[in-house]
């Protein structure tokens, strides 16, 4: 078949594919951002405890594939079925989606994590000592000095790791979560026909450039106040 009759003959497969990609990467990327900032706080400045805590939780993400965690957690749960059942949570576990996006949650989260604890300890501390010089509470010390430029040195590196993630997201049709690859290789299965994946190449490229456009739109809006100002015509240099 002609490369764009085998995009219109599937494009509703392969959009339902995309759309569960987005899904999985955007609430797993959101899931992980609601939780790092608190992490690479006690990561940063905890106590000792919680500080090997997280090292060895960062660590063991780090250091083991994401597919293996797949693996962990969707066959593993099966393990612990009659304990999971008791407390009420074997109906989260036994769907292959939650378990796709719990695992991608915890996986960007520790990433996210390590990336804002590298920013947050290089945030100036003469400016934190300026913040409670002039009365400001810890958690407005947090709000207005620390995490603001936390974000704004750790933005791109983010931005990095979302796409990362949603790459990752591929695997998730190992554990029967039909995302865009997953998707592409039934069509494939079907037709034998290699210019699906050319195609589903196109999607991510297109899903990738629309991210990086709107990231960077909000990089320049975290960042507008250190650009300088243009001299109006008329004016002196």
């Amino acid at each position: 078949m002609h490369p764009i009759e085998i995009l219109t003959a599937n494009l509703p497969a392969l959009l339902d594919g995309l759309w569960m990609t987005i899904k999985l990467t955007g609430l797993g990327a959101i899931a992980a951002g609601l939780c790092a900032p608190w992490l690479a706080l006690a990561r940063a400045n905890g106590p000792r405890w919680a500080q090997w805590g997280l090292r060895g939780y960062i660590s063991f993400i780090r250091g083991t594939p994401i597919l293996a965690q797949l693996f962990l957690v969707f066959y593993g749960s099966g393990q612990f079925r009659p304990f999971l059942t008791d407390i009420g949570l074997w109906s989260f576990f036994r769907d292959p989606f939650n378990c796709a996006l719990l695992v991608f949650a915890v996986n960007s989260c520790a990433y996210q994590t390590e990336i804002l604890r590298g920013a947050i300890s290089a945030v100036p501390r003469g400016q934190i000592e300026g913040a409670h010089a002039l009365g400001l509470k810890r958690w407005q010390v947090l709000r207005f000095i620390t995490f603001p430029n936390a974000y704004r040195m750790a933005w791109p590196a983010l931005g990095n790791e979302v796409i990362l993630l949603m790459k990752a997201s591929a695997l998730a049709s190992i554990v029967t979560v039909f995302e865009l690859m997953g998707r592409t290789r039934q069509i494939f299965s079907r037709s034998f026909d290699l210019s699906v994946y050319l195609w589903a190449a196109v999607f991510y490229l297109a899903l990738t450039a629309g991210f990086v456009f709107l990231w960077r739109l909000a990089e320049r809006r975290l960042s507008h106040h250190l650009r300088p100002t243009e001299t109006r015509q008329g004016d002196a240099p």
